[in-house]
């Protein structure tokens, strides 16, 4: 089971002193929380993808490879790379760079972004997004596995005789997970490709979260990938702790009210008891966070949002350091009823050792398997089973 952190990156004032932080601090801060993250046992720390006001990531893999730079076991990854107003040729090349700097510990998180004017910035109509979300990553997916890639889509310009440079780390291109609140096309995405499909369950109730996962996991199965079981699944979640639960909630409660990510709302009250929220102390954060697995089943990646609504640095670090605390619980109450069959969330090593054992039975490797294109409305294509398992 990965755990760790993901982050928005906005600059939001302290609502109890008024302090708005620099861009300057909060980017600092992101690479001083992923830095904590690592000390205290965490597997992932993912950042976002904003091009607007008031946040700061318009450049993950710049932040990220600065990190991969001062951490040594830490899977850097996003909470979303915009997979629809991105050219994929420069996501190809952007993460294939991070991945070689940080030896392999990347993967990334392919969305379509919650902000829509981002989408006339960059050239692209919001009404085709689902559609570039579609051909984009099918182009993706050419660009890591194919030496010579032809391309003829509906959204960028032909590609003829593109190779890519640089290439996957060992021929390996980094795993992808498919972000998604509601969308359950972009579910049939993931489980078409036998990707990952994470869900950011800080918005829904849980039965919201389930439905959403439970489609990902039949899809998975019919697609070839394995028993639903099986498939790959993440969640996201939010918490504030405090020793004493009355405490949590009264520090947290100016903080929650004019957050950028659902403040204006609900009362906290209302929130804690709709989504997964836990506002308390480290036990009812434990307990709350465990029972996910009676919703959705065995996943393979929890990742938390701590660093926004204004919080000051110094209180996050005092969060991760209780989560540091209970980490050892978290991890036991993970692996107490796992099946042996439910596999971990794929790694470079895995991958490369897949990779290694396909070329064996085979006799030759991966990535030049041959390759049948049949378009789907879904996907934009439909490979052969021999294909899927790339």
């Amino acid at each position: 089971m990965q755990l760790g952190l993901f982050s928005v990156g906005d600059i939001t004032p302290d609502p109890t002193t008024g302090r708005l932080p620099t861009e300057h601090e909060r980017i600092l801060a992101a690479v001083t929380i992923a830095k904590k993250a690592e000390d205290i046992g965490l597997d992932v720390f993912a950042l976002g993808e904003h091009h607007n006001p008031p946040f700061h990531p318009s450049s993950p893999t710049t932040l990220l490879g600065f990190i991969a730079a001062q951490t040594s076991t830490l899977i850097l990854s996003t909470a979303t790379t915009l997979i629809t107003t991105n050219d994929p040729v420069k996501i190809a090349e952007d993460y294939s760079v991070l991945q070689h700097v940080s030896e392999g510990r990347v993967d990334l998180m392919m969305g379509r972004g919650n902000t829509g004017p981002v989408y006339p910035w960059f050239g692209k109509d919001i009404r085709d997004g689902i559609a570039l979300a579609i051909e984009n990553y099918a182009l993706l997916r050419k660009l890591w596995r194919e030496e010579v890639v032809n391309s003829d889509g509906k959204f960028r310009t032909p590609l003829q005789g593109f190779t890519l440079a640089p290439q996957p780390l060992d021929g390996v291109p980094p795993f992808v997970w498919h972000g998604s609140i509601r969308s359950p096309e972009i579910a049939e995405q993931a489980a078409y490709y036998g990707d990952g499909f994470f869900h950011n369950n800080i918005f829904w109730n849980l039965s919201h979260t389930k439905r959403m996962v439970n489609l990902y996991r039949r899809r998975f199965e019919h697609h070839g990938h394995g028993p639903a079981d099986t498939a790959i699944v993440g969640l996201g979640g939010q918490f504030f702790m405090r020793r004493n639960s009355q405490d949590a909630i009264n520090e947290f409660r100016p903080y929650f009210d004019v957050a950028p990510v659902y403040g204006y709302g609900p009362s906290l009250e209302e929130f804690m008891a709709e989504t997964p929220l836990t506002v308390g102390s480290p036990q009812e954060v434990l307990e709350r966070t465990l029972s996910f697995t009676k919703e959705v089943g065995h996943y393979q990646r929890q990742l938390f949002l701590l660093d926004h609504a204004g919080l000051p640095l110094k209180t996050v670090l005092e969060q991760l350091d209780l989560l540091g605390e209970i980490l050892p619980e978290l991890r036991k109450g993970y692996a107490e009823g796992r099946p042996a069959h439910i596999p971990d969330a794929p790694t470079h090593a895995s991958l490369l050792a897949a990779a290694r054992e396909r070329k064996a039975e085979v006799g030759e490797p991966a990535e030049q398997l041959p390759s049948r294109v049949i378009l789907d409305s879904v996907t934009g294509r439909s490979p052969e089973p021999a294909e899927r398992s790339l």
